[in-house]
């Protein structure tokens, strides 16, 4: 078995406690006050390459679907009409159907209940929230994104619904989905969110520091939505739901399982899977402007996976689940590791632990941080052994 490692990190100590300084942007309150002030000076905002206009006055002829509308109840979802009531328009590239957060709201929430999304974008998962009466924590990393967002709420809506929430809570803040650090653990009913695919469609054209949109390396990106599911994990209450639309692309004309690999990193952070809905794509400009030739040697991409995952109870709830959590016994392999089964077919190895910031005390006892244990490419019950590397400064961690 080849030696995989913990590396150790310096932390500092203030009053007895450790504090790990967190590499992420946290997050910043914008209220219905800073979106006034900032429309006195702006009209509109660049998201991509494209200005989308804000601060105007909402005329809106419908606060719904058509009266047709029904809820969906398959694993199907097609929505050639992407839907236009309230302030919902297509002008923000890349935001999904007003559909999709609806049915997601009304399928695992009440009214009063909290909804985060956590990659706002454009707010559409915002208007849901105040039109169907949930309190909602909206979150990017985009200030741009937060503007239009705020801009998308800036209506009067008067709900028939006798129980609908009098003081109903609208919250965005500009800040980063690794770390949700004015959002409580075991506080959320209900994530419903859209995070950009991989380096599909580079929102902020790398401006934004922290823009999972602008990295261009799918590992590194991957690693990144690990962290996201983590905090997702941490502030969705037991027994609730975490639902993500993901999409894939091609690469030299093949397929690149980007939606997949995001539902590894998920179950890597110990959701079990509940849905796999299969939404059909519509009018896609990526699509259209890339694939125009009718004769082509491969298919268009026309669906994307809409994952929706559920926190267990507790963990003898999760053995009842097993079946529909990861399936695997190691972490998917790394390049690194992979090379190494490749060479020593007759060598049992493990995958490459992710670095984890750890700390060695003085009785010789090494700390490594509760959310990070599942990262590491052992089972519950086995038997370790730690061996500390005081040149290199790590910790050899190896079966026993």
């Amino acid at each position: 078995m080849s030696e995989e490692y913990v590396e150790v990190k310096e932390v500092s100590e203030e009053h007895g406690k450790t504090q790990i300084k967190q590499p992420y942007r946290a997050m910043e309150l914008e209220t219905q006050v800073d979106y006034e002030e900032f429309v006195k000076s702006h009209n509109s905002v660049i998201v991509e390459d494209q200005a989308v206009p804000i601060g105007r006055k909402w005329i809106i002829n419908k606060f719904g679907p058509d009266k047709d509308y029904k809820r969906e109840t398959e694993t199907v979802w097609s929505f050639p009409d992407r839907g236009d009531w309230a302030t919902h328009v297509g002008n923000y590239r890349g935001n999904w159907s007003p559909f999709i957060p609806r049915n997601l709201i009304m399928r695992y929430t009440k009214l009063g209940e909290w909804v985060l999304d956590q990659m706002v974008g454009s707010g559409t998962t915002a208007v849901e929230c105040k039109l169907l009466g949930r309190h909602g924590k909206f979150v990017d990393i985009n200030p741009n994104a937060i503007m239009v967002t705020r801009d998308r709420l800036n209506f009067d809506y008067v709900s028939v619904d006798p129980d609908y929430p009098l003081d109903l809570k609208l919250e965005t803040y500009v800040g980063d989905a690794r770390n949700l650090d004015k959002i409580d653990n075991d506080s959320i009913d209900l994530i419903a969110t859209h995070p950009p695919y991989a380096y599909i469609i580079s929102y902020s054209k790398s401006k934004v520091e922290g823009d999972l949109s602008s990295l261009r390396n799918l590992k590194e990106y991957l690693n990144e939505m690990r962290k996201v599911a983590d905090e997702c994990y941490r502030v969705l209450k037991p027994g609730k739901h975490c639902a993500i639309l993901i999409g894939d692309t091609r690469r030299h004309k093949h397929f690149v399982p980007i939606a997949f690999r995001v539902l590894q990193e998920f179950l890597n952070a110990r959701f079990v899977l509940r849905e796999d809905i299969i939404k059909l794509q519509w009018k896609t400009k990526t699509t259209r402007e890339r694939w125009r030739s009718t004769k082509l040697d491969f298919y268009r991409i026309a669906h994307e996976h809409l994952y929706v995952f559920r926190k267990p109870l507790n963990e003898e709830e999760r053995k009842k689940f097993k079946l529909s959590t990861r399936w695997w016994s190691e972490q998917p392999l790394t390049e690194k590791s992979q090379r190494i089964r490749d060479t020593q077919p007759n060598e049992t190895t493990t995958a490459e632990v992710q670095a984890i910031k750890t700390k060695l005390n003085p009785y010789g006892f090494v700390y490594i941080p509760k959310n990070a244990l599942a990262s590491l490419p052992f089972k519950p019950g086995d038997k370790l052994r730690l061996k500390i590397d005081n040149v290199n400064k790590c910790v050899i961690i190896t079966s026993a």
